[in-house]
């Protein structure tokens, strides 16, 4: 039995390899000479520009910057066991060694979970047997628990009452793994927290970043319910204004992704005004416009080479749905700045 069963997970690997409609670009032949490139695009069709994707390195890299790294927030005080407290005493370079360890965790903490498509669902039936309709009264599932096997490759098959056999949901996958490779912290059966109408109960209670850490633990990252709640923490975030609740954590990359592919940064970029973040706004706004090259705040800033709160002008005036509060914003901001700049001089002769 276990022999036609790897055989039967063997097809199924190879039947979906062969199903694959596009292939990646190779290069046939050791030398410079006499290569083929195999390659599923047609001739004569140019080749489009690729949208950046969350884990390239540029989009990392201004989502980090954005990210912050704030020490007291990463290592906030979390409910444990007492203890009674540990004093050291350092010299200046000990202190300073133990600051740079700290901001190395720091940084392994921030790392950003990946942001990835939504799943296909999976539809295939196997047979139809109908001399086995009506023996069973239940569902039986079969799974490969096969341990060098990677779980997206694990072959799990379900036979219905009615004789039909098929591949498993991705929802009876992950159950199904669960029971047999136990993750710590999730359950076979989601949290009841997960429901939209108990949703609203976190959210009322500012508790954005628990309930995504719940869902990292609880579902894959490409599944239809860690979208979905990502997707719902981002919305009541931008609505209420709470972006500072994310800011320093691994969750504020992906709430700025997701505002920037939505067109909807208007509020972020208010906020990030109004805290003096204004490299944060520019960094923001350079995404934007990687994203969304085509858009009317790309194209003047490429013809005025625009740079600096030019930027951030240049868009409350063109594809921003908030220009007013931008500018208002942005004048107050200038304001502060110029009657600091004016008080400088006064303080420094008082001061000689």
């Amino acid at each position: 039995k276990m022999a036609a069963f790897r055989i039967a997970r063997c097809a199924f690997q190879s039947s979906r390899l062969a199903g694959n409609a596009e292939l990646p670009c190779v290069v046939a032949g050791g030398g410079g000479h006499g290569r083929r490139a195999l390659c599923s695009q047609s001739p004569g069709h140019p080749a489009e520009i690729r949208k950046p994707q969350f884990m390239d390195d540029d989009v990392q890299c201004i989502l980090t910057r954005i990210t912050g790294l704030d020490l007291e927030k990463v290592f906030k005080p979390v409910q444990q066991q007492l203890r009674p407290p540990t004093y050291k005493f350092m010299t200046n370079e000990q202190l300073e060694e133990a600051h740079r360890k700290a901001v190395e965790v720091a940084q392994t903490r921030l790392k950003m979970p990946p942001v990835l498509n939504e799943r296909e669902p999976i539809h295939d039936v196997l047979a139809e047997d109908k001399i086995l309709d009506g023996l069973e009264m239940a569902k039986y599932v079969f799974t490969d628990i096969t341990f060098d096997i990677p779980h997206k490759e694990r072959f799990i098959v379900v036979r219905e009452p009615n004789g039909v056999l098929r591949k498993a949901t991705w929802e009876e996958r992950d159950r199904m793994i669960q029971v047999y490779f136990p993750r710590g912290g999730r359950r076979i059966v989601p949290p009841s927290i997960f429901k939209d109408e108990n949703l609203s109960v976190v959210f009322a209670q500012d508790r954005y970043e628990d309930i995504l850490d719940l869902c990292l633990i609880q579902f894959e990252p490409n599944s239809a319910d860690y979208i979905r709640v990502h997707h719902q923490t981002y919305e009541d975030i931008d609505k209420n204004c709470k972006y500072d609740l994310l800011r320093s954590t691994r969750h504020f990359g992906g709430l700025v992704w997701y505002l920037v592919n939505r067109r909807k940064i208007d509020g972020l970029l208010i906020d990030m005004i109004q805290r003096d973040l204004i490299e944060d706004a520019i960094s923001m706004l350079h995404l934007y416009h990687m994203v969304h090259p085509d858009c009317q705040s790309s194209k003047e800033a490429n013809q005025q080479q625009a740079q600096g709160l030019d930027l951030i002008k240049i868009f409350s005036h063109t594809d921003s749905q908030k220009g007013g509060y931008i500018e208002l914003a942005l004048q107050v901001y200038q304001d502060t700045l110029n009657s600091s700049a004016n008080q400088d001089p006064c303080q420094n002769e008082e001061g000689n």
